[in-house]
This record gives structure tokens, sequence and C-alpha cells, in this order.
């Protein structure tokens, strides 16, 4: 396959709410948006597609992925509008009774080339907060996954995710040329750690990290930290979007400068283990 060297990149932020059907209406709204700047992709946040942390509704509102409506209404437009989807994620009914923390890659047909499941579940207890066990309710997924495209491999990867680098090593080393990192940081988190990490996870890998953010006060009470992010292979932040949603930046991306990065830090193919004397 012949790459194609430019790509034009949507990343949205989302203040995702408690139902389907508004989170639909908004997603509809960002593919035009992102079509009218002459976007190629288009990049959501975490749980886009459903944000609702009452256990109880949810189970009634959570389907398996082959029937979820807000990955169907992300195929359809799509097709609609001939770009390619990284549906950020979206809950999904997963085989042993929990959830799965669900991301899809669909292509400007409207097929879904990709799936993705949450591997790293968010487990904390940060000061001053209730803890969070995102395992309560979701199974983590088997695999990280990588997806050849015309515009080289992409990496995929959600949120919490983010803190694991070796997770990211491994992607830059199967030559990923841009690594998607949707997100719903919050906001102690998101305003010690965000950036500094986004940034990071691009420099190590050589690679574009698109990442996708929620933003602002939930109809299930929480609130996120925002600053949706494009970074490129050197690290330089390409967008921010702040703390305002829904919204969309439009970047254009020169896949070269994945090569030359690498050319210049050759780290991805030098590094071993190193033996450790403990005194």
């Amino acid at each position: 396959m012949t790459e194609r060297t430019t790509l034009r990149a949507a990343v949205a932020q989302m203040c995702s709410a408690d139902t389907h059907a508004a989170n639909i209406a908004t997603v509809t709204e960002l593919a035009a948006q992102a079509v009218g700047q002459g976007a190629e992709l288009l990049c959501l946040p975490e749980v886009a597609g459903l944000m609702n942390r009452n256990a109880e509704v949810a189970r009634g509102q959570v389907v398996e992925a082959e029937d979820d409506p807000f990955l169907a209404a992300c195929r359809n437009l799509a097709a609609r509008h001939g770009i390619w989807i990284h549906a950020g994620s979206t809950p999904v009914l997963g085989p042993d009774g929990r959830f799965l923390n669900h991301s899809a890659v669909i292509d400007a047909a409207g097929a879904i080339r990709a799936t993705y499941d949450k591997v790293h579940l968010f487990d904390v207890a940060i000061e001053g907060q209730a803890p969070i066990g995102e395992s309560k309710r979701f199974a983590p997924g088997e695999a990280a996954v990588i997806l050849d495209t015309p515009w080289g491999p992409w990496g995929l990867s959600i949120c919490y995710d983010l803190r694991f680098p070796y997770f990211y090593r491994r992607y830059g080393q199967e030559g990923a040329t841009l690594i998607f990192i949707p997100s719903a940081f919050t906001v102690p988190t998101g305003r010690a750690h965000w950036e500094i990490l986004i940034r990071a996870r691009a420099i190590e890998t050589g690679a574009f990290v698109l990442a996708a953010a929620q933003a602002g006060h939930h109809a299930d009470g929480r609130e996120t930290w925002g600053h949706a992010m494009a970074v490129d292979p050197w690290g330089a932040v390409l967008a921010d979007l702040g703390r305002e949603a829904p919204g969309l930046a439009v970047v254009e991306l020169d896949l070269s400068r994945v090569e030359a990065a690498r050319r210049q830090i050759p780290a991805l193919q030098t590094g071993q283990d190193v033996p450790l004397r403990r005194l």
C-alpha cells in the first residue's frame, strides 16, 4: 500500500450526556463541521456515546457493540460524509456481563476497520476525592491494537492507558504514525498530568498523538478537564481546545515528520533491559 503523506484531522471536544440520543446529535454536528473544514478524519473522546455513572440506568442503556446506537450513528455519518471516524469510546456489553470501554475506527465507507477495548482500567484513589474503580463495572480489554491505513499504522488506546509507557513504545516499534488517546480526565489529574503525559507519549514514540477529550460539567454529575490536544512527533502542541465544549480543531499532519523524528533520535531501535543492583 502506498501511504499518503498528509492527513487533515479534526480533534473533537465534547461534554457527553447521559443518553445516546443527545450525544448522537452532538456528533452529527461535529461531523458536519469537520467535513466543512476539509477533515479526512474525525476523532471523538472517551465515553463519547454515553456518560452515565448511574449503574441501574446505564444497565438499561448499554447493549452489545453490534446493537449500539452510537456506533451505528458514527458509521452512518462516516458513509454520508466520506470521512474516517475514530469513535472515541462508548460502553458496550461484554461477555462476562460487565461493560467494555469500547473504541472503533470507521472508514469513509462506514465500515468498522478496527475495535479496541480499554486495557488499563481507572482504579485510583485521588486525595480529597472518593475512590474511582472502573473495574467494578468494566472488564479490561485483552490486547493492544494497531491498524494499517492509507496513512500508515495507527495505534489505539483510551485514557488511563496513557500512564503505561510500555504500551506506546510497542506501537512506536510497530511503526505507528498516529496514536489515538481519547480521554475523559478528571480535573485534578488533568491539571497536574494531562499535557505532560500526552507530549511525553508523542516524544517517546516519535508519532503524532490525537487526544480528543471530554470537558465541563456532565449530566451525571462529573466534571472533566478538557484540553483536547494534537501533538506532533517532536512534542509540539498543534492544537489545544481549552475547556470549552463542544468544539473541534482541524490540524494538517505532515506524516514525513514521523520518520524524521525517529531518524534523529533512534530510541525505538535501541535500549535494553539493564541489570539492577539493589543495595
